[in-house]
């Protein structure tokens, strides 16, 4: 490890996991631009195809112990980036022992070849704000509101903050982060957003008749930029000196609104008329009224805010989209 990855955040080999997803698409430029003399790793499948400019591709899997083991002693990371998670809540009802075990037995199986391997590593560990669940109910959340989850992903993700707590050794700067909900171009259909603006796509291409099929409109969330959440890891992993090991940091936009609003958004960009119908397969069993947050603790320590407008967001989003529909 550098002298100083954990008090100045420079770094020499960072691995990454989850790098092939959404969020891994707009983080791993981040990266590189960041640390650019920094040997970049990114852990992923044999069966997983996608690359990443400037990254190293690491065959293993977070479900294989002894793999996993040798793929942290051969890169031997001075920052450990774990981003890979089942991580829609829908599946999660329906496949919720797969869930368990990629992000609970898959963070394990990290922690215990980090701690043997590189112990003095960061470790940013990528939770949810879905840990809160139904202390949502109480108001916005902040990191010492309880975690209550409520499904499947939320409750998998709260244990492996724990087993990493636990696993990890002292020396080891382990920072967690629980973003709210972030969306942009990349995101797939299992996640409300995206599932709005592919069926708007297909509705403008005439692919889909002009109904457009939703769940629970009236719940209130917040959602944030993919662009703004990345560049708040960024502002934590440059000065992870400000944080103190086992740190939680909420990633929140702080303004919540109902999810027919970025609707309403949605479709005063669409280029075709559509209805509104109401999909009983779209709707949670656990939803709540309204999950908001607080992000002060990000905000005071690395001056981080949000600066992408959901509009912006919502665009970017319709018009990736489009070009999908367009192929």
């Amino acid at each position: 490890m550098s002298a100083d990855a954990s008090s100045g955040g420079s770094y020499q080999r960072i691995l990454l996991t989850g790098g092939t997803g959404f969020v891994g698409g707009w983080l791993t430029p981040r990266l590189a631009q960041q640390w650019p003399k920094a040997q970049l790793f990114l852990l992923r499948r044999s069966a997983d195809k996608v690359e990443r400019d400037g990254w190293t591709p690491i065959i293993s899997d977070l479900g294989d112990r002894d793999s996993l083991d040798e793929a942290v002693a051969q890169t031997r990371p001075d920052l450990i980036i774990h981003l890979a998670a089942q991580a829609s809540v829908g599946s999660s009802f329906e496949q919720s022992a797969l869930t368990w075990d990629a992000n609970l037995g898959g963070s394990i199986n990290l922690a215990m070849a980090s701690a043997r391997h590189v112990p003095n590593a960061v470790f940013l560990n990528v939770s949810t704000s879905e840990v809160y669940g139904a202390s949502f109910r109480d108001g916005p959340a902040s990191e010492d509101t309880p975690p209550r989850p409520m499904s499947a992903y939320s409750r998998s993700k709260f244990a492996a903050e724990m087993a990493l707590a636990d696993i990890l050794p002292p020396a080891t700067k382990l920072i967690t982060v629980r973003p709210f909900n972030h969306t942009g171009p990349g995101q797939d259909q299992r996640f409300v957003l995206p599932a709005f603006a592919a069926q708007i796509a297909a509705i403008e291409q005439g692919r889909q008749p002009p109904i457009l099929k939703v769940g629970n409109l009236s719940a209130v969330r917040e959602f944030l930029d993919v662009r703004d959440v990345v560049e708040a890891y960024i502002a934590i992993l440059a000065n992870p000196a400000a944080f103190p090991t086992g740190d939680i940091l909420n990633i929140s936009s702080e303004a919540p609104l109902a999810i027919e609003e970025a609707l309403a958004l949605l479709r005063s960009a669409a280029h075709a008329s559509l209805q509104i119908q109401i999909d009983p397969a779209r709707l949670r069993p656990s939803d709540i009224p309204k999950a908001s947050g607080t992000s002060r603790r990000l905000r005071e320590r690395t001056g981080w805010k949000p600066v992408i407008p959901l509009r912006q967001t919502l665009e970017n989003l319709l018009a990736s989209w489009r070009d999908t529909e367009a192929l």
